[in-house]
């Protein structure tokens, strides 16, 4: 009876390491999830460069969001075909071009 007690000790005691370790394991995910849903809000809205709130604005009728800060502007996923599509020889090659001549 000696030799089975202990056995069941054994078997016992990695069922708890089991338990444990999956409880760690879910505990270590909604830690993640929960820190990943505040930096999201922490940071919604607001500039990824400079942290400065951005602000909604239109250039020839494309909405955008601006940074009133640094400048920097983030369109949505078919807004920058959109502003190609519109007379792109007077701004578009102008804007690129900005950029090569601060360089």
């Amino acid at each position: 009876m000696v030799m089975k007690d202990v056995w069941d000790e054994r078997e016992k005691a990695f069922e708890n390491q089991y338990f444990r370790d999956v409880e760690r394991k879910q505990i270590e995910a909604m830690k993640e999830k929960m820190h990943e849903g505040q930096i999201r809000e922490l940071c919604k809205n607001r500039c990824p460069k400079c942290g400065e709130e951005i602000q909604a604005s239109t250039f020839r009728g494309v909405p955008l969001d601006q940074c009133p800060s640094c400048g920097g502007i983030w369109l949505g996923p078919n807004d920058l075909k959109i502003l190609a599509e519109k007379d792109h020889r007077t701004w578009f090659d102008n804007w690129f071009h900005a950029g090569e001549n601060q360089g």
